[in-house]
């Protein structure tokens, strides 16, 4: 079943982006055009992070530091050990698949350095799918205005709990 047949089935909004591997982590990359595509070969698990932030926006597109805490395969660690995260304007600081201390890390290293927080669910699983999120300001139905809002940083990451406290407020 496609993406965009579960989406009808259970009138939601199904967006897709891709986890793209640099040599200073994972990069969340939103509105993947054709253009950015001839630029990457999504193979690679070596890509030019800074290529990578610069060219999503150049065409149109959004990437975020995935898991920013996480050793290694998070930006936190490189950032710490000399990368320059030049081109970086948000960072996945709420994690399902990492840890406290992870989210923790990553939050530190965003606030540090100025950049907009998201939230992910990171779902391996289907039980983990919406376990952290991103709230945004306003409700998003195309790829298009995804980037746009990630563009503005008008949003913050939250889990599913804080969802159902704030609708008990």
């Amino acid at each position: 079943m496609s993406y965009d047949a579960l989406a009808e089935q259970y009138e939601t909004v199904v967006l897709r982006g891709a986890e793209l591997e640099t040599t200073v982590g994972h990069v969340l990359v939103f509105g993947i055009t054709p253009e950015f595509a001839r630029h990457f070969d999504f193979t690679s698990t070596r890509l030019p992070p800074a290529d990578v932030f610069r060219v999503a926006r150049e065409t149109g597109g959004f990437a975020v530091a995935a898991h920013a805490g996480r050793p290694s395969i998070g930006m936190a660690e490189h950032v710490a050990n000399g990368y320059d995260p030049e081109y970086v304007e948000a960072a996945e600081t709420l994690n399902g698949g990492s840890s406290d201390h992870e989210n923790e890390i990553g939050t530190e290293f965003a606030k540090e350095h100025g950049l907009h927080l998201v939230g992910g669910s990171d779902a391996h699983y289907v039980s983990a799918i919406g376990r952290c999120l991103t709230a945004f300001a306003r409700p998003i139905a195309t790829i298009e205005e995804l980037v746009e809002q990630l563009a503005s940083g008008d949003y913050y990451p939250v889990t599913i709990e804080q969802t159902l406290e704030e609708e008990a407020v």
